[in-house]
């Protein structure tokens, strides 16, 4: 599968935008309306893909996107830690990843995003479509505003509500365990929660724990796409369940996602041509009153 590295003018600050950078003309390049951000283990998801890696003002992504058909529809795929997973949480290039996605046409993403379980009733091989996040991160560059630009968007309901009833919706008819909402508290890694952290952070209400939903959901409200996280429970953190004793392992984590892969392959093919983009979406004018 070759790679084609691009440049049609994303390296320019000043372009035109519908949002909080990614230039309008930019979306004629592959027209992928949809993107999927995941693992290394969904690399093959697409058919008749074609890879392409645009440079943006961030620098390049941290994998080459591929853009293919998934469910009859045109997507855009991207491993967010890399091709080998080299890349840890905090090393990863958000901004670059979704001004890229961006210019390749997308409006609506789909994460997919490996979590911890701070609640008993949240078991191994659950998923969740979160819908609040508290960030525990520190360092990430977490916005596209700044040089002169300043833009306060909302982030009181970050997660796209209309693509989360959707996917509710369908994941319901394809009988999995789905839990239609959850606060998910995203830390810095690489390394897992201490077991008094994970106790505080149960303490707190808060659902599941991750390391790299934050700032990806911010930085695409920034620009204005539709953004759904579709969470895939691993392990219990250190203070739940069985991992009360057994301390949460890399290994266990990767193990448990390698069960669930087909169920998420197929859930994503059957949600891409599910998602209907819709241009009146609140999330497609999250800039609009946010510009000082």
């Amino acid at each position: 599968m070759p790679t084609v590295t691009v440049n049609h003018g994303l390296v320019s600050h000043n372009a035109t935008h519908d949002g909080l950078g990614g230039p309008v003309g930019s979306a004629d390049l592959m027209n992928a309306s949809l993107a999927i951000i995941g693992g290394t283990g969904l690399y093959h998801l697409l058919q008749n893909a074609e890879e392409v890696r645009p440079e943006t003002p961030y620098g390049f992504p941290g994998a080459a996107i591929q853009v293919g058909e998934l469910g009859g529809r045109r997507v855009a795929f991207l491993p967010r830690h890399g091709v080998d997973h080299t890349l840890l949480p905090a090393e990863i290039p958000f901004r670059a990843n979704l001004w890229a996605l961006h210019a390749l046409g997308a409006r609506q993403v789909v994460a997919v995003n490996a979590v911890g379980s701070l609640r008993t009733p949240l078991r191994r091989g659950d998923m969740v479509l979160v819908d609040q996040f508290v960030d525990r991160t520190w360092g990430r560059p977490d916005t596209f505003s700044g040089d002169g630009e300043v833009v306060y968007i909302s982030a009181a309901d970050p997660f796209c509500e209309r693509m989360r009833r959707t996917a509710h919706g369908r994941l319901l008819d394809l009988q999995e365990r789905v839990h239609a909402d959850g606060t998910v508290v995203v830390i810095q890694g690489p390394r897992f929660s201490s077991r008094a952290e994970s106790t505080w952070f149960s303490k707190q209400g808060w659902d599941l724990v991750n390391m790299t939903i934050y700032p990806e959901v911010v930085l695409a409200r920034e620009l204005q796409m539709c953004y759904v996280s579709l969470c895939y429970v691993t392990d219990h953190d250190a203070c739940v369940g069985d991992s009360a004793t057994e301390p949460v392992s890399h290994h266990a984590v990767a193990a448990e996602f390698g069960r669930g892969l087909d169920r998420i392959r197929h859930a994503l093919k059957v949600l891409a041509p599910g998602l209907a983009d819709d241009p009146s979406c609140g999330c497609r004018s999250a800039v609009s009153s946010a510009t000082a």
